[in-house]
C-alpha cells in the first residue's frame, strides 16, 4: 500500500511557496500579508520544527550514502517525536490563512526547486513505523533522497536560479529571513527597477524551468526593448556607439520554439533596460 502525496501537508514545499510568494508580492510593490502569515506559523510552532527538518535534506548534495542515510534516518526519528495532532491542526491553520488572501490553487501552481526531495521525505515520515505500507514504496522515495543528498541525481547540479540562492543563503533564522531580507535588502537592490524588469525578474523568481509562461514575458520583454531601443539611436551622436547599439538591436531575437531561458538571459535583458535608461537621459 502506497500513500497520496499532499502539497498541502507538505512543511517543505508550503514554506517555499510562501517565500515566492512574498517575492512576487514585493516586486508588485504590495504589502504582502506573507510575513505575517509566516511569523505566526513557522516561528516557535511544531511546524517550524518539522520545516527544519525539510531544509536540512536541501542543505546537503554531495555526502556519502552512509552519512546520507545516518541523516534520513536522523530526520525521521526527529520527526516522529513531533506532536502529530498539534501539527496537523497548524497546516490546516495555516492554509485557512493563506485562503483568506490568495486563490489557493493558483498559489500552489507555482513549481518548487526541490520538490521530489521534499515530496519523498513527506512520503517517508507519513510511513514511518507503518508496517502497511509496501517496501518498495519506502524503498523508492528514500532512493530519491539518496540521490539528492549524494549528488547522484543529474538534476541536482543544475544552477539554482541565482536570486533564490541569495535569500536562502540568508535563512539562518526564520525572523531574519522573514522581516529583514526579503523586505528591505530586496527593496533596496532592486527598488529602481521599472515595471517590465520587476514583471520579468518576478516571472523568473517565479519559474524553476523555462516555463511557457516565461518564454512568454521574455519574448514580450524582447519586443518591447527592440521598440525602446529604436528610436534612441538618433539620440547618440558617437558613430561608434550608434553602431554598437543598432548591432544589440539586430541581435535581440524572441525565443526559439525549444529554447530554455537561462539566469544569463534574463540578465542581459535586465541590462538592456538599464541601457535604455541611460540612453533616454541623454540630450
Amino acid at each position: 500500500m502506497a500513500i497520496k502525496h499532499s502539497k498541502f501537508k507538505n512543511s517543505g514545499i508550503l514554506f517555499e511557496l510562501l517565500v515566492r510568494q512574498l517575492t512576487s508580492d514585493t516586486l508588485e510593490g504590495k504589502n504582502s500579508p506573507v510575513t505575517r502569515i509566516i511569523k505566526n506559523n513557522f516561528l516557535n510552532t511544531e511546524l517550524g520544527k518539522e520545516y527544519k527538518l525539510y531544509e536540512l535534506l536541501t542543505k546537503y548534495n554531495s555526502l556519502s550514502e552512509t552519512k546520507a542515510l545516518d541523516l534520513i534516518e536522523t530526520l525521521l526519528k526527529a520527526s516522529d517525536k513531533l506532536n502529530k495532532d498539534l501539527l496537523r491542526k497548524q497546516k490546516y491553520n495555516l492554509i485557512k490563512e493563506i485562503k483568506k488572501y490568495y486563490d489557493i490553487n493558483e498559489f500552489f501552481k507555482t513549481k518548487v526547486t526541490n520538490y521530489k526531495t521534499y515530496a519523498s521525505f513527506y512520503n517517508l515520515v507519513e510511513t514511518f513505523n507503518d508496517n502497511k505500507t509496501g517496501v518498495e514504496f519506502k524503498i523508492n522515495n528514500k532512493n530519491t533522497l539518496l540521490e539528492s543528498l549524494t549528488n547522484r541525481n543529474p538534476e541536482t547540479k543544475k544552477e539554482e536560479n541565482p536570486l533564490i540562492k541569495e535569500f536562502k543563503s540568508y535563512d539562518k533564522d526564520l525572523r531574519t529571513l522573514t522581516q529583514r531580507v526579503l523586505i528591505e535588502k530586496f527593496n533596496t537592490k532592486y527598488s529602481s527597477f521599472n515595471t517590465f524588469q520587476k514583471k520579468l525578474l518576478k516571472e523568473y523568481l517565479l519559474s524553476v524551468e523555462s516555463s511557457p509562461k516565461l518564454k512568454e514575458t521574455y519574448d514580450k520583454n524582447i519586443v518591447e526593448v527592440k521598440n525602446q531601443l529604436t528610436p534612441l539611436v538618433s539620440k547618440i551622436s558617437d558613430p561608434s556607439t550608434q553602431i554598437k547599439i543598432k548591432n544589440i538591436i539586430e541581435l535581440l531575437k524572441e525565443s526559439e520554439k525549444n529554447q530554455k531561458i537561462t539566469s544569463d538571459d534574463i540578465s542581459k535583458l535586465l541590462h538592456y533596460y538599464e541601457l535604455i535608461g541611460e540612453l533616454k537621459k541623454l540630450k
